[in-house]
Protein backbone atom coordinates (compact mmCIF):
# COMPACT_ATOMS: atom_id res chain seq x y z
CA UNK A 1 0.00 0.00 0.00
CA UNK A 2 2.40 2.70 1.29
CA UNK A 3 5.76 1.85 -1.33
CA UNK A 4 6.83 2.98 -4.22
CA UNK A 5 5.67 2.19 -7.56
CA UNK A 6 7.59 -0.32 -9.88
CA UNK A 7 7.96 1.82 -13.06
CA UNK A 8 8.42 0.44 -16.30
CA UNK A 9 11.74 -0.28 -18.41
CA UNK A 10 10.77 1.81 -21.38
CA UNK A 11 10.29 5.20 -20.28
CA UNK A 12 10.79 6.64 -24.14
CA UNK A 13 7.25 7.78 -24.52
CA UNK A 14 4.24 9.50 -22.76
CA UNK A 15 1.82 8.39 -24.02
CA UNK A 16 -1.21 6.82 -21.66
CA UNK A 17 -0.79 3.78 -24.46
CA UNK A 18 2.30 2.94 -26.02
CA UNK A 19 0.14 2.76 -29.15
CA UNK A 20 -3.17 4.81 -29.24
CA UNK A 21 -5.01 3.98 -32.01
CA UNK A 22 -4.05 -0.28 -31.56
CA UNK A 23 -6.30 -1.21 -28.68
CA UNK A 24 -7.86 -4.58 -28.38
CA UNK A 25 -10.41 -5.05 -30.83
CA UNK A 26 -14.21 -5.86 -30.25
CA UNK A 27 -14.98 -8.83 -31.40
CA UNK A 28 -18.50 -8.93 -30.51
CA UNK A 29 -19.83 -5.59 -31.32
CA UNK A 30 -21.56 -5.17 -28.03
CA UNK A 31 -19.31 -2.45 -26.62
CA UNK A 32 -20.67 0.93 -27.35
CA UNK A 33 -18.99 4.23 -28.90
CA UNK A 34 -19.18 7.65 -27.15
CA UNK A 35 -21.96 8.35 -29.85
CA UNK A 36 -24.13 5.85 -29.18
CA UNK A 37 -23.92 6.49 -25.61
CA UNK A 38 -24.36 9.86 -25.71
CA UNK A 39 -23.14 11.25 -22.40
CA UNK A 40 -24.10 14.84 -23.46
CA UNK A 41 -27.94 13.73 -21.94
CA UNK A 42 -29.07 12.55 -18.55
CA UNK A 43 -29.26 8.56 -17.79
CA UNK A 44 -26.26 7.59 -19.75
CA UNK A 45 -25.83 5.26 -17.29
CA UNK A 46 -28.56 3.27 -18.55
CA UNK A 47 -27.32 3.23 -22.35
CA UNK A 48 -23.49 2.44 -21.77
CA UNK A 49 -22.96 -1.91 -22.27
CA UNK A 50 -22.38 -2.96 -19.03
CA UNK A 51 -23.08 -6.07 -17.06
CA UNK A 52 -23.37 -4.97 -12.93
CA UNK A 53 -23.10 -8.11 -11.61
CA UNK A 54 -20.03 -8.83 -13.58
CA UNK A 55 -18.51 -10.84 -10.62
CA UNK A 56 -20.88 -12.45 -8.94
CA UNK A 57 -18.24 -14.21 -6.52
CA UNK A 58 -18.20 -10.89 -5.19
CA UNK A 59 -20.90 -9.68 -2.85
CA UNK A 60 -21.28 -5.99 -1.37
CA UNK A 61 -19.51 -7.31 1.82
CA UNK A 62 -16.64 -8.11 -0.18
CA UNK A 63 -16.40 -4.14 -1.40
CA UNK A 64 -17.24 -2.29 -4.26
CA UNK A 65 -15.78 -2.21 -8.13
CA UNK A 66 -16.21 -1.21 -11.38
CA UNK A 67 -14.21 -1.80 -14.30
CA UNK A 68 -14.64 -0.35 -17.17
CA UNK A 69 -13.09 -1.88 -20.31
CA UNK A 70 -11.74 0.15 -23.24
CA UNK A 71 -11.37 -1.50 -26.87
CA UNK A 72 -12.05 -0.20 -30.10
CA UNK A 73 -14.14 -0.50 -33.04
CA UNK A 74 -13.95 0.51 -37.02
CA UNK A 75 -11.07 3.04 -35.48
CA UNK A 76 -13.66 4.58 -32.75
CA UNK A 77 -13.24 3.94 -28.82
CA UNK A 78 -15.81 1.65 -27.29
CA UNK A 79 -16.26 0.71 -23.64
CA UNK A 80 -18.07 -1.66 -21.76
CA UNK A 81 -18.80 -1.48 -17.67
CA UNK A 82 -18.31 -3.68 -15.10
CA UNK A 83 -19.17 -3.77 -11.39
CA UNK A 84 -20.26 -5.99 -8.68
CA UNK A 85 -23.48 -6.66 -6.93
CA UNK A 86 -24.85 -3.29 -8.36
CA UNK A 87 -22.77 -1.44 -6.47
CA UNK A 88 -22.01 1.17 -8.74
CA UNK A 89 -23.64 3.45 -7.33
CA UNK A 90 -23.17 3.23 -3.66
CA UNK A 91 -22.14 6.25 -2.11
CA UNK A 92 -18.55 6.05 0.13
CA UNK A 93 -15.68 7.88 1.21
CA UNK A 94 -12.98 8.13 -1.44
CA UNK A 95 -10.69 9.46 1.17
CA UNK A 96 -7.18 10.20 -0.59
CA UNK A 97 -7.52 8.74 -4.33
CA UNK A 98 -9.92 12.20 -5.08
CA UNK A 99 -7.02 14.20 -4.57
CA UNK A 100 -6.84 14.17 -8.89
CA UNK A 101 -10.34 15.32 -9.02
CA UNK A 102 -9.13 18.00 -6.82
CA UNK A 103 -6.20 19.25 -9.43
CA UNK A 104 -8.19 18.64 -12.83
CA UNK A 105 -11.04 20.37 -11.65
CA UNK A 106 -8.59 23.73 -10.27
CA UNK A 107 -6.85 23.58 -13.81
CA UNK A 108 -9.86 23.90 -15.88
CA UNK A 109 -11.22 26.69 -13.14
CA UNK A 110 -8.37 28.26 -14.09
CA UNK A 111 -8.31 28.06 -17.42
CA UNK A 112 -12.20 28.62 -17.75
CA UNK A 113 -11.64 32.25 -15.71
CA UNK A 114 -8.68 33.30 -17.82
CA UNK A 115 -9.92 31.80 -21.85
CA UNK A 116 -7.30 29.10 -21.55
CA UNK A 117 -4.11 31.03 -20.87
CA UNK A 118 -3.26 29.34 -18.25
CA UNK A 119 -1.69 25.41 -18.10
CA UNK A 120 -0.71 22.53 -15.78
CA UNK A 121 2.71 22.74 -17.61
CA UNK A 122 3.34 26.11 -15.80
CA UNK A 123 3.99 27.80 -12.76
CA UNK A 124 2.42 28.85 -9.40
CA UNK A 125 4.28 31.18 -7.89
CA UNK A 126 7.74 30.04 -8.46
CA UNK A 127 6.26 26.26 -8.36
CA UNK A 128 5.77 24.07 -10.98
CA UNK A 129 2.44 22.81 -11.42
CA UNK A 130 3.79 19.66 -12.14
CA UNK A 131 6.06 19.36 -9.16
CA UNK A 132 2.71 19.69 -6.99
CA UNK A 133 0.60 16.90 -8.92
CA UNK A 134 3.79 14.75 -8.54
CA UNK A 135 4.27 15.02 -4.87
CA UNK A 136 0.49 14.72 -4.25
CA UNK A 137 0.88 11.05 -5.72
CA UNK A 138 4.03 10.33 -4.56
CA UNK A 139 3.72 11.83 -0.83
CA UNK A 140 7.42 12.58 -1.27
CA UNK A 141 9.33 15.87 -1.97
CA UNK A 142 9.58 16.92 -5.53
CA UNK A 143 11.26 19.73 -7.10
CA UNK A 144 9.97 22.70 -5.44
CA UNK A 145 6.79 20.82 -3.97
CA UNK A 146 7.22 19.67 -0.22
CA UNK A 147 5.42 16.44 -0.36
CA UNK A 148 2.67 17.66 1.50
CA UNK A 149 0.18 15.55 -0.05
CA UNK A 150 -2.71 16.97 1.55
CA UNK A 151 -1.73 20.32 2.23
CA UNK A 152 -1.08 20.42 -1.73
CA UNK A 153 -4.61 18.91 -2.75
CA UNK A 154 -6.39 21.15 -0.16
CA UNK A 155 -5.03 24.13 -2.64
CA UNK A 156 -6.50 22.69 -5.75
CA UNK A 157 -9.56 22.24 -3.90
CA UNK A 158 -9.75 25.85 -2.11
CA UNK A 159 -8.59 27.07 -6.40
CA UNK A 160 -11.54 25.40 -7.95
CA UNK A 161 -13.95 25.68 -5.58
CA UNK A 162 -16.53 22.76 -4.06
CA UNK A 163 -19.49 24.83 -6.17
CA UNK A 164 -17.08 23.55 -9.61
CA UNK A 165 -16.04 20.52 -8.16
CA UNK A 166 -19.65 19.53 -7.57
CA UNK A 167 -20.83 20.75 -10.78
CA UNK A 168 -18.14 18.63 -12.69
CA UNK A 169 -20.17 15.64 -11.79
CA UNK A 170 -23.36 16.72 -12.56
CA UNK A 171 -24.46 19.62 -15.64
CA UNK A 172 -20.77 20.80 -16.24
CA UNK A 173 -19.24 17.36 -17.23
CA UNK A 174 -20.13 13.75 -16.08
CA UNK A 175 -23.77 14.19 -15.38
CA UNK A 176 -24.49 11.52 -13.68
CA UNK A 177 -28.09 10.34 -12.42
CA UNK A 178 -26.88 9.41 -8.72
CA UNK A 179 -27.76 11.91 -6.31
CA UNK A 180 -25.96 13.19 -3.42
CA UNK A 181 -22.42 12.80 -5.01
CA UNK A 182 -20.25 16.30 -4.04
CA UNK A 183 -17.13 17.17 -3.06
CA UNK A 184 -17.27 20.00 -0.06
CA UNK A 185 -14.37 19.44 1.67
CA UNK A 186 -10.35 19.19 2.28
CA UNK A 187 -7.83 16.81 3.59
CA UNK A 188 -7.01 18.86 6.84
CA UNK A 189 -6.44 22.09 8.38
CA UNK A 190 -3.86 23.56 6.08
CA UNK A 191 -3.25 24.69 2.56
CA UNK A 192 0.19 25.07 0.49
CA UNK A 193 0.61 28.70 -0.37
CA UNK A 194 2.17 29.77 -3.39
CA UNK A 195 4.55 32.65 -3.10
CA UNK A 196 2.28 34.91 -5.55
CA UNK A 197 -0.99 34.69 -7.15
CA UNK A 198 0.44 34.49 -10.68
CA UNK A 199 0.90 31.94 -13.41
CA UNK A 200 3.73 31.80 -15.57
CA UNK A 201 4.81 30.25 -18.42
CA UNK A 202 7.48 27.56 -17.33
CA UNK A 203 10.20 29.60 -20.23
CA UNK A 204 8.86 33.01 -18.48
CA UNK A 205 7.41 34.18 -21.63
CA UNK A 206 3.87 35.63 -20.05
CA UNK A 207 2.53 35.65 -16.67
CA UNK A 208 -1.27 35.66 -15.61
CA UNK A 209 -3.11 37.36 -12.52
CA UNK A 210 -4.79 34.83 -10.82
CA UNK A 211 -8.02 35.14 -8.34
CA UNK A 212 -8.52 32.94 -6.03
CA UNK A 213 -9.48 32.18 -2.47
CA UNK A 214 -7.36 29.92 -0.58
CA UNK A 215 -9.33 29.69 2.91
CA UNK A 216 -11.41 26.68 2.72
CA UNK A 217 -13.24 28.00 5.44
CA UNK A 218 -14.29 30.94 3.52
CA UNK A 219 -15.62 29.04 0.61
CA UNK A 220 -18.91 29.21 0.68
CA UNK A 221 -19.62 25.40 -0.19
CA UNK A 222 -17.37 24.39 1.99
CA UNK A 223 -18.50 21.89 4.42
CA UNK A 224 -16.99 19.87 7.37
CA UNK A 225 -17.20 16.50 7.75
CA UNK A 226 -19.60 16.28 10.09
CA UNK A 227 -21.73 18.49 8.24
CA UNK A 228 -25.86 18.25 8.96
CA UNK A 229 -26.14 17.26 5.19
CA UNK A 230 -23.23 15.04 4.57
CA UNK A 231 -24.30 12.32 6.33
CA UNK A 232 -21.80 9.36 7.51
CA UNK A 233 -20.14 9.13 4.00
CA UNK A 234 -18.32 12.61 4.70
CA UNK A 235 -18.30 15.73 2.82
CA UNK A 236 -16.66 14.18 -0.65
CA UNK A 237 -19.31 11.03 -1.20
CA UNK A 238 -18.68 9.30 -4.77
CA UNK A 239 -19.08 6.13 -6.15
CA UNK A 240 -17.07 3.71 -8.22
CA UNK A 241 -19.02 4.69 -11.31
CA UNK A 242 -18.01 8.53 -10.70
CA UNK A 243 -14.63 8.18 -9.67
CA UNK A 244 -13.94 5.21 -12.64
CA UNK A 245 -15.89 7.44 -15.05
CA UNK A 246 -13.96 11.03 -14.23
CA UNK A 247 -10.84 9.03 -14.74
CA UNK A 248 -11.81 7.71 -18.20
CA UNK A 249 -12.59 10.81 -19.68
CA UNK A 250 -9.32 11.91 -18.94
CA UNK A 251 -7.20 8.89 -19.74
CA UNK A 252 -9.39 8.88 -23.65
CA UNK A 253 -8.98 12.72 -23.82
CA UNK A 254 -7.04 12.50 -26.98
CA UNK A 255 -8.47 9.40 -28.42
CA UNK A 256 -12.21 10.52 -27.71
CA UNK A 257 -13.10 14.26 -28.15
CA UNK A 258 -16.78 13.79 -27.66
CA UNK A 259 -15.99 13.23 -23.78
CA UNK A 260 -12.98 15.68 -23.06
CA UNK A 261 -13.76 17.96 -20.52
CA UNK A 262 -14.01 21.31 -22.69
CA UNK A 263 -11.19 23.25 -20.71
CA UNK A 264 -8.59 20.85 -20.36
CA UNK A 265 -5.97 20.24 -23.43
CA UNK A 266 -3.91 17.25 -24.08
CA UNK A 267 -0.78 19.44 -22.17
CA UNK A 268 -2.85 19.54 -18.83
CA UNK A 269 -3.30 15.60 -18.99
CA UNK A 270 -0.10 14.89 -19.68
CA UNK A 271 0.86 16.84 -16.44
CA UNK A 272 -1.65 14.75 -14.42
CA UNK A 273 -0.38 11.18 -15.70
CA UNK A 274 3.21 11.91 -16.28
CA UNK A 275 3.88 14.87 -14.41
CA UNK A 276 4.92 16.86 -17.86
CA UNK A 277 6.51 19.98 -17.06
CA UNK A 278 8.15 19.88 -13.99
CA UNK A 279 10.65 20.96 -12.78
CA UNK A 280 13.60 18.93 -13.27
CA UNK A 281 14.11 19.76 -16.83
CA UNK A 282 14.31 15.75 -17.69
CA UNK A 283 11.83 12.88 -18.88
CA UNK A 284 11.36 11.71 -14.99
CA UNK A 285 8.22 10.00 -14.91
CA UNK A 286 5.89 12.23 -12.31
CA UNK A 287 2.34 12.47 -11.62
CA UNK A 288 0.28 9.69 -11.45
CA UNK A 289 2.87 7.25 -12.71
CA UNK A 290 4.57 7.60 -9.64
CA UNK A 291 1.55 7.09 -7.36
CA UNK A 292 2.48 4.90 -4.26
CA UNK A 293 1.25 0.98 -4.07
CA UNK A 294 1.96 -1.56 -5.68
CA UNK A 295 -1.07 -3.90 -5.12
CA UNK A 296 -2.48 -3.78 -8.21
CA UNK A 297 0.99 -3.95 -10.33
CA UNK A 298 1.59 -7.49 -8.60
CA UNK A 299 -1.96 -8.37 -9.36
CA UNK A 300 -1.69 -7.81 -13.09
CA UNK A 301 1.76 -9.46 -12.49
CA UNK A 302 0.19 -12.44 -11.31
CA UNK A 303 -2.01 -12.89 -14.22
CA UNK A 304 0.72 -12.67 -16.41
CA UNK A 305 3.21 -15.16 -14.31
CA UNK A 306 -0.02 -17.60 -14.07
CA UNK A 307 -0.04 -17.48 -18.22
CA UNK A 308 3.71 -17.57 -19.17
CA UNK A 309 4.63 -19.82 -16.05
CA UNK A 310 1.78 -21.78 -14.73
CA UNK A 311 4.04 -23.80 -12.24
CA UNK A 312 5.66 -21.26 -11.00
CA UNK A 313 5.38 -20.02 -6.81
CA UNK A 314 6.71 -17.43 -5.18
CA UNK A 315 5.41 -18.61 -1.79
CA UNK A 316 8.46 -19.08 -0.20
CA UNK A 317 10.07 -16.21 -1.52
CA UNK A 318 11.19 -12.78 0.33
CA UNK A 319 9.25 -9.11 -0.12
CA UNK A 320 12.13 -8.08 -2.57
CA UNK A 321 12.69 -11.59 -4.91
CA UNK A 322 8.87 -11.25 -5.30
CA UNK A 323 8.91 -7.26 -6.36
CA UNK A 324 11.33 -8.35 -8.54
CA UNK A 325 9.94 -11.40 -10.69
CA UNK A 326 6.41 -8.74 -10.73
CA UNK A 327 8.47 -6.21 -12.27
CA UNK A 328 10.10 -8.55 -14.23
CA UNK A 329 7.27 -10.42 -16.06
CA UNK A 330 5.71 -6.72 -16.76
CA UNK A 331 8.18 -5.66 -18.63
CA UNK A 332 8.90 -9.32 -20.41
CA UNK A 333 5.19 -9.62 -21.44
CA UNK A 334 4.94 -5.78 -22.75
CA UNK A 335 8.35 -5.36 -23.39
CA UNK A 336 8.49 -2.17 -21.14
CA UNK A 337 5.69 -0.67 -22.32
CA UNK A 338 3.04 -0.83 -19.27
CA UNK A 339 1.61 1.57 -17.90
CA UNK A 340 -0.48 2.02 -14.89
CA UNK A 341 -1.78 5.37 -13.22
CA UNK A 342 -2.76 4.85 -9.68
CA UNK A 343 -4.27 7.08 -6.57
CA UNK A 344 -5.14 4.95 -4.06
CA UNK A 345 -6.19 6.21 -0.34
CA UNK A 346 -7.26 4.85 3.10
CA UNK A 347 -7.99 5.74 6.33
CA UNK A 348 -10.27 4.99 9.50
CA UNK A 349 -13.59 5.91 10.21
CA UNK A 350 -15.30 7.13 13.21
CA UNK A 351 -18.66 7.80 11.43
CA UNK A 352 -19.01 4.41 10.13
CA UNK A 353 -17.14 2.28 12.73
CA UNK A 354 -15.20 0.77 9.86
CA UNK A 355 -11.25 0.87 8.21
CA UNK A 356 -11.22 1.86 4.71
CA UNK A 357 -9.26 1.13 1.21
CA UNK A 358 -9.93 2.93 -2.27
CA UNK A 359 -7.81 2.38 -5.53
CA UNK A 360 -8.38 4.19 -8.58
CA UNK A 361 -6.30 3.68 -11.69
CA UNK A 362 -6.09 3.77 -15.27
CA UNK A 363 -4.04 0.86 -17.15
CA UNK A 364 -2.36 0.16 -20.27
CA UNK A 365 -0.53 -2.92 -21.32
CA UNK A 366 0.88 -3.92 -24.89
CA UNK A 367 0.60 -7.43 -24.81
CA UNK A 368 1.09 -10.61 -27.10
CA UNK A 369 -2.45 -12.37 -27.11
CA UNK A 370 -2.39 -13.20 -23.26
CA UNK A 371 -6.06 -11.79 -22.91
CA UNK A 372 -8.99 -13.05 -23.48
CA UNK A 373 -9.32 -14.28 -28.00
CA UNK A 374 -7.40 -16.67 -29.39
CA UNK A 375 -3.89 -15.51 -30.84
CA UNK A 376 -4.66 -16.14 -34.28
CA UNK A 377 -7.44 -13.71 -34.04
CA UNK A 378 -5.35 -10.74 -32.62
CA UNK A 379 -2.61 -8.84 -33.73
CA UNK A 380 0.40 -9.40 -31.20
CA UNK A 381 1.10 -5.72 -30.82
CA UNK A 382 -2.73 -4.73 -29.81
CA UNK A 383 -2.94 -3.35 -26.12
CA UNK A 384 -5.22 -4.13 -23.40
CA UNK A 385 -6.46 -0.93 -21.31
CA UNK A 386 -9.32 -1.00 -18.86
CA UNK A 387 -10.15 1.62 -15.79
CA UNK A 388 -10.69 0.51 -12.04
CA UNK A 389 -12.12 1.89 -8.84
CA UNK A 390 -12.63 -0.17 -5.51
CA UNK A 391 -13.72 0.49 -2.15
CA UNK A 392 -13.55 -2.27 0.49
CA UNK A 393 -13.82 -1.55 4.30
CA UNK A 394 -13.20 -3.72 7.24
CA UNK A 395 -14.88 -3.67 10.67
CA UNK A 396 -13.18 -1.52 13.43
CA UNK A 397 -12.37 2.13 13.07
CA UNK A 398 -7.97 1.51 13.85
CA UNK A 399 -4.82 2.30 12.13
CA UNK A 400 -3.82 -0.51 13.31
CA UNK A 401 -6.30 -2.33 10.81
CA UNK A 402 -5.10 -0.40 7.75
CA UNK A 403 -3.31 -3.96 6.67
CA UNK A 404 -6.10 -5.58 7.18
CA UNK A 405 -7.99 -3.06 4.68
CA UNK A 406 -4.86 -3.53 2.69
CA UNK A 407 -4.89 -7.54 2.30
CA UNK A 408 -8.77 -7.44 1.72
CA UNK A 409 -8.22 -4.71 -1.65
CA UNK A 410 -5.55 -6.91 -2.81
CA UNK A 411 -7.97 -9.93 -3.04
CA UNK A 412 -10.75 -8.03 -4.63
CA UNK A 413 -8.35 -6.90 -7.02
CA UNK A 414 -6.58 -10.52 -7.53
CA UNK A 415 -10.05 -11.91 -7.65
CA UNK A 416 -11.65 -9.26 -10.29
CA UNK A 417 -8.50 -8.98 -12.76
CA UNK A 418 -9.16 -13.52 -13.02
CA UNK A 419 -11.90 -12.60 -14.48
CA UNK A 420 -10.89 -9.12 -16.71
CA UNK A 421 -8.06 -11.26 -18.00
CA UNK A 422 -10.15 -14.10 -19.09
CA UNK A 423 -12.90 -12.22 -20.49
Amino acid sequence: MNTAPYLPDDKGHNNLCADPNNLRKDYTGTYQTSKKVDYSNARWEERVSHDWNAFPMLDKSVGKVLVIDIKQNNGEAVYHYMSNANTQATLYEPWSSSKIFAFTGAIAALKEQNNSIVSAQGKIGYTNIADLITSINSYDAFGDANGDSNAIATFFANVATREYLTALFYEKWLRLSTPHIFFRGSYGASSFEPQSKIWSAIDGTSQTPLDFNNDASKDKAYRPYRCETCGTTGNKPMTTLAQAEWLKRLAMHQTDAKTRHPFLDERDIKTLFYGAGNSTGSSQLGGMSVGISTMLQDAIAKQLLRRSEPHATLDTVDTKQRRQKYKSVLDSQTNGLWRVFNKIGWGPSETRGTTENVLLAYVCLPMTALVGESSSVRPENESIAFVIAAQVAVDGASEELMSEAGQKMQDLIDTVLTTYFSL
